[in-house]
C-alpha cells in the first residue's frame, strides 16, 4: 500500500495534475487527493502546497519525490526482469535501453515496429548503463541504446544520434526569455542534474568546471523525463539535449538557450555482441530505428549500420574542442 501511494505521488508531482496521475493509476481523482492527504499526515508535513493554482511542491515534498521516485523505478526494474525470465523466446528482439534515450519515443517507435512488422516482437526493458553492458556482453539482450557508446573485445558500437544539447528552465526561472546564454551565467545557480554516476553527469560536470562554473546541484535523476518535470516546477535549470525537451517548448512549459561559443553533443549508439551474427531481424531492427524520421528527426549519423571504428571517428569529430579532453564539447557547426 506505501508503494502504491508513492507511485501516485510520484504521478501527480511528474504529471503536474491529480486527474492525469489519477487516470495514469485507474483510480478518482478524488481517490488520488485522498493518498496525498494520508501521505502528508503520517509523514507530518506538507507535500503539495494546494493554495496555489497549479500547485506547487514544497521542499520537503522534491526531498519525499527523490526518494520515492528512485524506490519505485527500483521496483518497476526488478518486475521487469522478473517478466523477463519466463515470458523471452527466441523469436523475441531484446532490448536494452538506459532512461535518458527518450521513454515515449522509443515506445512509439516500438509500436511502429510491431505494427509493419507483427511476426517480430520486441521487449524493451530499461537499466543503468553499466547493466546496459552487462545484458548485451552476457547474451540477455541482443541490443543495447546508450550514450558514448564504447567498443571493446566483446562489443561492437554503431554510431545512432549525435544530440545538441541547451540550456533548459521553466518560464519562471531567472534565466527564462534568454535565447543565448553563456556557461558563466550558471555559476551558483540551483541544478537539476543527472544521477552522478552517469557518464553525461560525469560529462557535463567536467564541462562546467573547466569554465569555473560551479552550479549548486539540488536533485538528481536518472532520466531526461524526470528530469524536465522537476524543471517545470522551478527547482532549478538543467543541461539536456534540445530534441527531448520540443514537447514541451511547444506547449510553452520550458524554456530553452543555446549556449554561447560552444555547442554541447550527446553522443548516442547501439551496442550489440562482436563476431556474433544478428539475424535478419535484429539488422531490421536497427536499419529501420536508425532510418526513423518520427525519433528526433535529423539527429540521425548518415552512415546506417556503421561500424565501430567509423562511430569512434564520428565522436571524435563532433567533440574537436580546444583546451578541453571532454567528448561532450564541440566546435560550432551552425
Amino acid at each position: 500500500m506505501k508503494l502504491r501511494s508513492m507511485k501516485v505521488f510520484c504521478d501527480v508531482v511528474t504529471r503536474r495534475s491529480f486527474s492525469r496521475a489519477a487516470t495514469d493509476n485507474k483510480i478518482t481523482q478524488s481517490a488520488t487527493s485522498q493518498i496525498i492527504t494520508q501521505l502528508e499526515k503520517r509523514l507530518g508535513v506538507k507535500l503539495l502546497d494546494r493554495s496555489k493554482r497549479p500547485f506547487t511542491v514544497t521542499d520537503e515534498g522534491r526531498q519525499y519525490f527523490e526518494g520515492c521516485h528512485r524506490l519505485v523505478r527500483q521496483i518497476e526494474e526488478l518486475e521487469s526482469s522478473i517478466r523477463h525470465l519466463s515470458d523471452a523466446t527466441e523469436d523475441t528482439i531484446r532490448v536494452a535501453s538506459i532512461y535518458s534515450v527518450g521513454l515515449s519515443t522509443m515506445r512509439q517507435f516500438v509500436q511502429r515496429f510491431h505494427e509493419h512488422n507483427p511476426n517480430i516482437h520486441v521487449q524493451l526493458e530499461y537499466h543503468h548503463p553499466q547493466k546496459v553492458y552487462e545484458l548485451v556482453t552476457t547474451g540477455h539482450a541482443h541490443l543495447g541504446l546508450l550514450s558514448y557508446a564504447e567498443s571493446t573485445k566483446s562489443i561492437a558500437a554503431i554510431a545512432w544520434r549525435a544530440e545538441p544539447m541547451v540550456i533548459v528552465f521553466s518560464n519562471e526561472h531567472p534565466l527564462a526569455h534568454h535565447q543565448e546564454l553563456s556557461l558563466h551565467a550558471l555559476d551558483g545557480l540551483e541544478m537539476v542534474a543527472f544521477n552522478h554516476d552517469l557518464r553525461i553527469r560525469q560529462e557535463i560536470h567536467s564541462v562546467l568546471t573547466d569554465h569555473g562554473v560551479h552550479p549548486n546541484v539540488v536533485m538528481e535523476f536518472d532520466n531526461i523525463e524526470t528530469l524536465k518535470r522537476a524543471i517545470e516546477i522551478n527547482t532549478g535549470f538543467s543541461i539536456l539535449p534540445k530534441a527531448h525537451v520540443h514537447r514541451e517548448l511547444t506547449s510553452g512549459s520550458l524554456g530553452t538557450a543555446d549556449i554561447i561559443g560552444n555547442t554541447l553533443i550527446r553522443p548516442v549508439g547501439i551496442i550489440h555482441r562482436n563476431n556474433i551474427p544478428l539475424g535478419s531481424d535484429i539488422e531490421k531492427f536497427i536499419e529501420v530505428l536508425i532510418n526513423d524520421e518520427n525519433i528526433l528527426p535529423e539527429q540521425h549519423p548518415n552512415n546506417h549500420l556503421a561500424s565501430a571504428s567509423a562511430m569512434e571517428t564520428a565522436s571524435t569529430n563532433l567533440s574537436t574542442f580546444p583546451n578541453s579532453n571532454s567528448p561532450l564539447l564541440a566546435d560550432r557547426q551552425e
